[in-house]
């Protein structure tokens, strides 16, 4: 009885208080379930049990969600470490070809680099690293070094040089001497080498040895590697570095007015320019540059072309037996504050362009630039049923086909080809009548439905279809690289998105100068083409080059982006024209180097087998910049003596004006053709 008042009195005893047997389990989930207190606790253990897995897999999702967010941030940095190393690695290669005479392979890495100076510092190099000093001549060689250093200092005191430290850490040792002596202070002739020779990278693969091999150098300029006489004659040499004398002869030729010709392809005043022709005759120039506009070819009616005017002006070109280089100006002109007349695309091009406004380039504010048409319309079918491309043959073969008697009498002796605005290779990003000045880095050009087509497609085959749109942060026309996120240091364009948009940035302007090349080949058969490349040269100091992004090369500072275009130069076996600056005051507030980008460009372009012309900047007025054009056009401390094939002086005036470029053209030209000593002296 007490037994079973107990259980009365509390029911559920003995399921809270003893742990019951398997027997009483089985029976008991058969019999009954359990009610009231041990119901609700049940629950809440449940519960609670559920809540402990639930909060595990969300820990174990959290954390490995974020493991991988930081292990892909690891990766980039380890890439961009990856890279300024490389970098660092091209400058240290690229100065050692300008300077030491090294030979260094094409794809020289560190260890070809510690051999190269192990052996300029008398050490054995064998072919499997092994390293050693015969020492058996060191004493005969340590007395020739104080000999050597003697007569140096004697020469130094005679011929005062220059003296900067040498850009590399390297102990002044002689061939055989021992490598525990001092190092010494350098002396080179700063002449020799580039303004700004660190933003300059040469990519390892493209390189090659002996590129404007000084002939003085912070490694080999040691005494005791130099014959005391040689010694003195090249500081005698330097005396006289601006004569010209006996240098490789470079055809000069003038750029003609461009209103020489109205829009009604007439020409202007005959006399006027048998006048001018004269003028340039007297100064001994080798021919004449005439823009032949689209505008005004082609400019009432498709396919309707009217040449009276250019045949009237060749005529009296072939009275002074001048030769004649001819542009395929496929630009507009005029339409800055430049006080010339304007010259148009084709008015038919310009009533299709009211209807669709995207056949012109256009930025990301939706602004359009009629300076050029689009290259999204290459091939597309929109220029009354015909594409850019036919476009621009038809009126090629046309030109051909009108003076096929001057090509074969060999008075039009080449062809410069216009695939851009200003006639350059280049997206107009830097234009002034949208606003653009100097030093700002351009905008993207790029927001034109054809263009955007072709950039959802590329996203949409590296698998990112969010990819295709143009960077949101990379400013205005005038912003500068450290004002935006896309360009600063370490900014958006060494991303992943970054890397992507700009590569196929670059590869637009590289399909469109291979297309439109393809078609001029045919056209212009054995006859000299010719391509024009831009000098971008603001904020090439800087790590992203913003200025050439927009431009279309893709040319930061650890990545070559004249490469590319030049191997499509080299297929269509064109010729290229570097329009050549030179640095002014405004220059130092913008990172400006173009006499880095000038070495890049020459030196790339010749490594590639291009045959290379030059053309002046109209900021050029001086003396003292004709210098400097004429020691770029032939660098007298190249080895191998490579120079332009031809130099194209762009007037901003006609002649008879009086209103030069340089203060004396017929003196620049004596340069050119080797038949003078220069003289900054005015």
């Amino acid at each position: 009885m007490n037994t079973i008042e107990n259980i009365d009195e509390n029911p559920n005893q003995e399921l809270l208080t003893q742990p019951p047997t398997q027997t009483q389990n089985q029976t008991q989930s058969h019999s009954r379930r359990p009610r009231g207190f041990a119901a609700t606790a049940a629950a809440a253990a449940a519960a609670a049990a559920a809540a402990n897995n639930n909060s595990n897999n969300n820990n174990n999702n959290a954390s490995s969600g974020k493991g991988k967010k930081e292990r892909e941030k690891e990766k980039e940095r380890t890439k961009l470490r990856e890279r300024h190393r490389r970098a660092i690695t091209s400058r240290m290669l690229a100065g050692l070809r300008q300077y030491g005479n090294f030979p260094l392979p094409a794809r020289a890495d560190m260890n070809d680099v510690l051999a190269a100076l192990a052996r300029e510092a008398g050490w054995t190099v064998e072919p499997d690293g092994t390293t050693y000093r015969l020492s058996n001549q060191s004493q005969s060689h340590h007395h020739l070094h104080q000999q050597m250093a003697a007569a140096a200092a004697t020469t130094t005191a005679a011929f005062p040089v220059r003296s900067v430290e040498s850009p590399l850490s390297v102990k002044n040792c002689s061939v055989k001497a021992s490598v525990e002596c001092q190092p010494s202070v350098l002396r080179i002739d700063e002449s020799l080498s580039p303004a700004s020779f660190d933003s300059v990278v040469i990519p390892e693969r493209d390189s090659r040895g002996g590129e404007f091999n000084a002939s003085t150098s912070p490694i080999n300029n040691s005494v005791e590697c130099l014959e005391a006489d040689q010694l003195i004659q090249d500081v005698r040499a330097g005396e006289h570095e601006d004569d010209f004398t006996g240098t490789p002869y470079i055809p000069v030729y003038v750029m003609l007015a461009n209103h020489v010709i109205n829009n009604f392809c007439q020409l202007v005043d005959p006399e006027l320019i048998r006048q001018e022709i004269s003028h340039m005759k007297a100064l001994n120039v080798d021919g004449v540059i005439v823009n032949c506009w689209w505008g005004i070819v082609e400019g009432w009616n498709p396919q309707k072309y009217a040449w009276s005017g250019y045949r009237e002006l060749f005529n009296i070109i072939r009275e002074f037996n001048l030769k004649v280089q001819v542009v395929m100006a496929f630009h507009e002109y005029g339409a800055n504050d430049s006080g010339d007349a304007w010259i148009s695309l084709p008015q038919w091009v310009m009533e299709i362009g009211k209807g669709n406004q995207d056949i012109f380039f256009t930025d990301r504010e939706g602004r359009r630039n009629t300076e050029c048409l689009s290259w999204g319309v290459d091939k597309e079918r929109v220029l009354n049923g015909r594409t850019g491309i036919e476009v621009y043959f038809d009126f090629m073969r046309s030109f051909r086909t009108e003076f096929d008697d001057l090509f074969v009498a060999g008075l039009i002796c080449a062809v410069e080809i216009g695939l851009g605005p200003s006639g350059e290779l280049k997206y107009p990003s830097l234009s002034e009548r949208m606003g653009w000045r100097y030093p700002g880095i351009g905008e993207f050009q790029c927001y034109d439905r054809y263009l955007q087509q072709s950039l959802r497609k590329a996203a949409k085959l590296r698998g990112h279809s969010f990819w295709a749109r143009g960077p949101d942060n990379a400013g205005q026309y005038n912003s500068l690289p450290h004002e935006t996120g896309f360009f600063c240091e370490r900014g958006d364009y060494d991303s992943y998105y970054g890397r992507f948009f700009l590569n196929w940035y670059a590869q637009t302007l590289i399909d469109h100068a291979d297309n439109v090349l393809s078609l001029a080949s045919l056209a212009f058969e054995e006859t000299k083409i010719i391509v024009k490349v831009p000098g971008v040269y603001w904020w090439y100091k800087t790590a992203s080059h913003a200025a050439e992004l927009t431009a279309g090369y893709y040319n930061p500072s650890n990545q070559d982006g004249y490469a590319p275009v030049f191997e499509v130069l080299k297929k269509h076996s064109v010729t290229m024209k570097f329009v050549c600056a030179v640095p002014s005051l405004q220059d130092q507030e913008a990172l400006a180097d173009p006499e880095g980008l000038s070495w890049q460009v020459l030196n790339l372009a010749w490594d590639r087998g291009l045959a290379v012309a030059g053309e002046n900047a109209l900021s050029c007025y001086d003396r003292e910049g004709c210098m400097r054009v004429v020691e770029m056009a032939k660098p007298r401390n190249d080895p191998d003596r490579r120079h332009f094939s031809f130099f194209m002086y762009q007037q901003p005036s006609s002649l008879l004006q009086g209103i030069i470029c340089f203060s004396d053209l017929g003196y620049f030209i004596k340069c050119m053709h080797g038949d003078i000593a220069g003289d900054l002296l005015p």
